[in-house]
């Protein structure tokens, strides 16, 4: 006798479709304390100074610049003050000072560029082939010290040295059988004696920039080109800049931004009415003209053209160097 019959199943492969996917457990949500920021909250304590500058002596101070557009009235405030539109810019531009200002603030960069801003390099290429530590930072440490001194000091230095009323070299000139000359007064020493007081009190500053950026060279290069018979010229020249040219290009795309800003207080130490036509520069002029003469909202229209023109200059020196292939500021 058989038994029941067991219907056969035919086999099918619709289970390696419809099985289930492996279900994974649900991430634990990060709390506040394994967060980047908390990780790394040292980093970032020691950046709140700087981001508290900039935001209060350089983002704040930006809310005056409405005043350029305005007749701007102290007792009536910003808010309250008539605004005239470009009127300012106008007489600005028409007047025959614009030209003068202009002249003499071009001039006076070119000049720092031509030969403040080169110094630094070549000091630190000379200190790199020293091979006496000793002896490097001692020399980089004296070269370094007048970064330290405010302006006032410097130009007080340079008085006493070059004044026609007792300076020391003025009476060496008399010594020697010559007449005394004034520096201190001369239009036509005015430029010279501007730019060697830069690069006495600002080489020492960016000599130190540029050999941190050497400490950075792959010694196997030197060796290497030692073995190809490269002398000290080849591999300062081959290896050498090559290495710090990113360090170099940003340094003076930053000063390009700085075309037009010389700065106030060290041109203003160095003026007087004998010099004042070849001296005379936008921030010398902002500072006579809305401070001492109380014409704040056209002082505020010339410093607006100033930093504009900076601000292009940037962009435009940052388009280029990425066109050469380096890396820019931004």
């Amino acid at each position: 006798m058989s038994g029941p019959t067991i219907p056969q199943v035919k086999p099918t492969t619709e289970h390696l479709f419809t099985s289930a996917a492996p279900t994974m457990a649900p991430q634990r949500k990060k709390g506040w304390r394994q967060s980047y920021v908390w990780r790394h909250r040292a980093l970032y304590l020691m950046a709140v100074p700087g981001i508290a500058y900039f935001l209060i002596f350089k983002y704040l101070p930006m809310g005056g610049l409405v005043m350029a557009f305005q007749d701007f009235t102290p007792y009536l405030g910003i808010f309250g003050s008539e605004f005239v539109g470009f009127d300012h810019f106008v007489r600005f531009f028409t007047e025959e000072t614009f030209f003068m200002l202009l002249s003499n603030t071009i001039i006076v960069s070119l000049l720092l560029l031509v030969f403040s801003f080169p110094i630094p390099i070549i000091l630190a290429l000379l200190l790199n082939e020293v091979r006496t530590k000793i002896f490097q930072r001692s020399v980089q440490t004296i070269i370094y010290l007048p970064h330290f001194m405010s302006w006032v000091i410097v130009v007080s230095l340079f008085y006493v040295l070059f004044t026609t009323d007792g300076g020391s070299i003025n009476n060496l000139i008399e010594s020697m059988g010559g007449e005394p000359i004034a520096f201190l007064t001369d239009p036509a020493w005015l430029r010279p004696m501007y730019v060697f007081q830069e690069i006495w009190k600002t080489a020492g500053w960016g000599t130190i920039v540029y050999l941190a950026a050497m400490t950075a060279v792959d010694t196997q290069l030197y060796e290497a080109s030692e073995l190809d018979g490269a002398g000290r010229w080849r591999q300062t020249w081959h290896i050498t800049l090559p290495a710090i040219r990113p360090t170099i290009v940003v340094l003076f795309i930053l000063a390009i931004g700085d075309f037009l800003e010389l700065g106030f207080e060290h041109m203003f130490l160095v003026l007087n009415s004998l010099n004042r036509e070849v001296g005379e520069i936008f921030d010398t002029y902002v500072y006579v003209t809305g401070i001492q003469n109380g014409q704040m909202s056209y002082a505020a229209a010339v410093g607006l053209f100033k930093g504009l023109v900076g601000l292009i200059l940037v962009v435009l020196a940052n388009k280029l160097a990425k066109k050469l292939g380096e890396e820019g500021v931004y």
